[in-house]
């Protein structure tokens, strides 16, 4: 009886988002750990069972780090952004499209779903400018030091058009986070700002991101604090009390820029539990924080 009530709750859930696009930004645990990995990719293949149209980002940047190190070359970071120069943007390719890209597609694929690989590059999916040199404020000088960041991007343009090819085909879109200049150079891209751009511009229903912690916490270091549901003008308040800080402030604000930009509900919520996508989507208590308009 159980499992027939926990089939019945997911009834409603099921019939609301039938057909509708739900973006997935695999990150943490979800990425590094081979069992976690293995368990998200067979949720997502079952969300297009029910009838969904999953789509993927992922990012790497502990891979990247990694991958450096064994090529002798050490990782550079400016107030969390990574410098990006030429050697960089190879290993960062040879990384993200070559290794994890491939990876999620074939679990994707063992789990019976249509998994395709993708990166900003095709179809013009992801044009890019490179972005300004990164300003470093001496508060106690005054004094402004501008850093260029090298071959880091920010997105200029989406172009959905080989998404929406690729879902109504029955396909998994999963998206390596990097874009395209004018003059064809690669640069590198935030994988939660690229999920956040997509999921508007293909009209997505929820922006799902994955991540290591159970979500917004009122105290970071207590997870019974977790803030199941908020609005978006509620977390300005938030952020200037530094209750949302540090890494949880970029997933906050692609959030919030998602759902002004169309998406119905964002979710922050914890990979490494597992199932937590279908217990997010499917359940009345959730999992992480959702936050809606």
């Amino acid at each position: 009886m159980k499992t027939v009530n926990i089939l019945v709750e997911a009834l409603p859930y099921i019939k609301k988002f039938h057909k509708k696009k739900i973006m997935i930004k695999y990150g943490g645990h979800a990425m590094i750990d081979e069992s976690a990995m293995e368990s998200t990719a067979r949720d997502t293949v079952l969300l297009k069972y029910v009838g969904m149209d999953p789509v993927v980002v992922h990012g790497g940047g502990p891979e990247i780090s990694r991958s450096m190190n064994k090529m002798g070359k050490e990782p550079q970071f400016i107030e969390g952004l990574r410098i990006t120069d030429e050697e960089t943007m190879e290993i960062v390719k040879m990384v993200l499209v070559g290794k994890i890209n491939t990876t999620i597609v074939s679990k994707i694929c063992l789990h019976g779903g249509k998994g395709i690989g993708l990166s900003g590059k095709d179809s013009q999916l992801l044009m890019a400018r490179k972005k300004a040199p990164h300003i470093i404020k001496n508060h106690t000088t005054g004094e402004e030091k501008h850093v260029d960041l090298g071959l880091v991007g920010e997105i200029e343009s989406v172009n959905p058009e080989i998404i929406d090819m690729l879902t109504t085909n029955n396909y998994i879109p999963i998206i390596s986070p990097i874009g395209i200049a004018e003059n064809s150079n690669t640069l590198n891209l935030n994988a939660d700002t690229v999920a956040g751009e997509i999921a508007s511009k293909i009209d997505a229903e929820k922006l799902i991101i994955l991540t290591d912690v159970p979500g917004i916490l009122e105290d970071p270091k207590d997870p019974d604090t977790l803030i199941k549901k908020i609005k978006i003008d509620e977390i300005s308040d938030l952020v200037k009390s530094g209750i949302i800080k540090d890494g949880m402030l970029p997933k906050t604000l692609t959030c919030i820029q998602a759902i002004q930009d169309g998406v119905s509900s964002a979710h922050i919520i914890d990979g490494r539990v597992k199932h937590s996508i279908l217990l997010e989507i499917f359940t009345k208590k959730g999992i992480g924080t959702m936050i809606t308009k």
